[in-house]
C-alpha cells in the first residue's frame, strides 16, 4: 500500500469559497488528489467549502460566531453543545480568536473516533493544540503553512495606535500556540521558498522538516474571453480582508496619481471596513467615484473582473504565494506586483511576464501602472508570457503529486517530532 491510494483527512478551520486562499487550496487540492486515485474527506467549520462530488465534506461545526450579517454575535444559550462552545465565546468576548483553538479540538475529537478510516491527516494552517499527538493515535500529520501570521500581526501592530494596538496583541494571541505547535510539527508544506525561509524564522521550524509545494490554478477557467473586451484604464486588485499586509493604502494613493492625467477605474475584489484605514484614503484622495468594491464573488465572476481588467495590481507588503498572481496571468491580464515574499517567485523577474516595484511605494505602483497603461503591446507581451508562466509552473496536478510525496514520508516514519 505504500505507493497505493491513500485515505486523506483535510483540515481548515474554515473554507470560505468567496474570501481569501483557504477555501480554494482545499477545494482544489482535494480535487486534484481525487483525480489521482487517492480517497479524501474534508473536515471544516464554517463558512464551509464547495467541494467536487468525489470528495466528501464532513462538517465541524462551531458557533460561527462571526458570521455575516451579525459577526461577533452572542450565541442563544440552546446553541452550547460542550465546553469548547463555552471557551469559543470566552475567547470571542474577551476579544481573542478562538477557532483555531477550537476547530482543532473538536476535530480531534472526530478523528480519534475514526481513526482507522485515514491514512494520513492533513492541516490547513490550524496549528491548533487539539492536533497534538496525533502520530500516536496512529494518524501521522501534514501541515500546510501558507505564511507564519505573525507577519501580519506584526504589520497591523506598526499601523495601529492607542487601544487598538492592545486589541490588536489580543486578536492575534493564537498565535503564540501556533509558533508551539508548529515547533512540534513532523513535516511542513508551504508554498515558496519565500514562506519556508519565514516559516524557518518565525516559528523555529527546522528547514529540513519543510517540503515547497507550489499551488496552481485551473487554466482551463481562468483564461482570456474574448468576448469580454477590456475595458480601457480599468484597474482590478484581489483583497481578501481590509488589513495592511494587503498594499491596498498605497495602490489607492497609486490610483490618486494616475487620475491627474488619466481616467483610470480600480475594482478591489474585496470589501472595506467601515472607519479603517482603506476608508480613510478613500477619502483623502477624494477616490468615492473611482473605486469600486465588489465583495464575495463567485468563481465565474472573478473570471470576468480579471478578464475585463486592462492591469492586475498585487500591491501586498507580504505574500507567501500569491493566487490573485497566479489567477490574473492566466487570464493573460498583465500584472504589476511588488517585490514583497514570494511574488517575485511566483510572477518571475521584472519585465519578463510582471512588472515588479517595491513594497509601500504609492509613487512607484503609478508609474509601473502609467506604463502599461500608455503600452499597448507591452500590456500584450506581459499577458501572454504571464498565461505561459502559470500554464507551465503553476498546475493544482503537480501540486497534488508533491503534496502526496510529503504524505508518504511521514508515514514512513522519517521525521521526530513531537505529533
Amino acid at each position: 500500500m505504500e505507493d497505493g491510494p491513500l485515505r486523506v483527512a483535510l483540515l481548515t478551520y474554515r473554507g470560505n469559497p468567496f474570501c481569501g486562499g483557504q477555501g480554494v487550496y482545499v477545494r482544489q487540492l482535494s480535487r486534484a488528489l481525487s483525480d489521482l486515485g487517492h480517497h479524501v474527506e474534508v473536515f471544516a467549520g464554517q463558512p464551509y467549502p464547495e467541494l467536487v462530488d468525489a470528495v466528501t465534506l464532513t462538517p465541524v461545526p462551531s458557533l460561527d460566531l462571526y458570521r455575516e450579517p451579525d459577526p461577533f454575535r452572542w450565541p442563544a444559550l440552546r446553541e452550547y453543545r460542550d465546553l469548547v462552545d463555552v471557551l469559543e465565546t470566552a475567547t470571542m468576548v474577551t476579544g481573542g480568536f478562538p477557532e483555531p483553538l477550537t476547530f482543532s479540538l473538536r476535530a480531534r475529537r472526530l478523528l480519534a473516533a475514526h481513526r482507522h478510516r485515514f491514512d494520513v491527516v492533513h492541516d490547513n494552517q490550524t496549528l491548533g493544540y487539539g492536533l497534538l499527538g496525533l502520530g500516536r493515535l496512529g494518524l501521522p500529520l501534514v501541515t500546510t503553512i501558507h505564511h507564519p501570521i505573525q507577519i501580519d500581526r506584526q504589520l497591523e501592530l506598526a499601523a495601529a495606535t492607542g487601544l487598538r494596538r492592545w486589541s490588536k496583541r489580543r486578536w492575534y494571541a493564537f498565535t503564540r500556540m501556533q509558533r508551539r505547535v508548529a515547533r512540534r510539527l513532523p513535516r511542513v508544506v508551504t508554498v515558496s521558498e519565500a514562506s519556508r525561509q519565514q516559516i524557518t524564522t518565525h516559528l523555529s521550524v527546522p528547514p529540513d522538516r519543510i517540503d515547497v509545494v507550489p499551488i496552481g490554478v485551473d487554466t482551463d477557467r481562468f483564461r482570456a474571453d474574448p468576448a469580454t473586451p477590456r475595458v480601457p484604464g480599468r484597474l482590478v486588485t484581489t483583497a481578501s480582508a481590509d488589513v495592511p499586509l494587503k498594499g491596498l493604502v498605497p495602490l489607492l494613493e497609486a490610483v490618486a496619481k494616475l487620475r491627474t492625467e488619466r481616467q483610470v477605474e480600480l475594482v478591489v475584489v474585496g470589501s472595506t471596513r467601515p472607519g479603517g484605514a482603506v476608508a480613510a484614503a478613500m477619502r483623502r484622495y477624494d477616490l468615492g467615484g473611482a473605486v469600486r468594491f465588489t465583495g464575495r464573488l463567485s468563481e465565474t465572476a472573478l473570471i470576468g473582473e480579471l478578464a475585463s481588467a486592462e492591469v492586475a495590481v498585487v500591491p501586498s507588503l507580504f505574500e507567501g504565494f500569491s493566487l490573485p498572481v497566479v489567477e490574473a496571468m492566466a487570464c493573460a491580464t498583465p500584472v504589476v506586483a511588488t517585490t514583497a515574499g514570494a511574488l517575485p517567485e511566483v510572477a518571475g523577474p521584472d519585465g519578463e511576464a510582471a512588472l515588479l516595484v517595491p513594497p509601500g511605494d504609492g509613487s512607484a505602483l503609478a508609474a509601473a501602472i502609467g506604463r502599461l497603461l500608455d503600452d499597448p503591446p507591452l500590456r500584450q507581451r506581459l499577458g501572454a508570457a504571464g498565461r505561459a508562466r502559470v500554464t507551465a509552473s503553476f498546475s493544482w496536478r503537480a501540486a497534488a503529486a508533491r503534496t502526496v510525496s510529503s504524505y508518504r514520508r511521514v508515514r514512513a516514519g522519517r521525521e521526530v517530532a513531537g505529533c
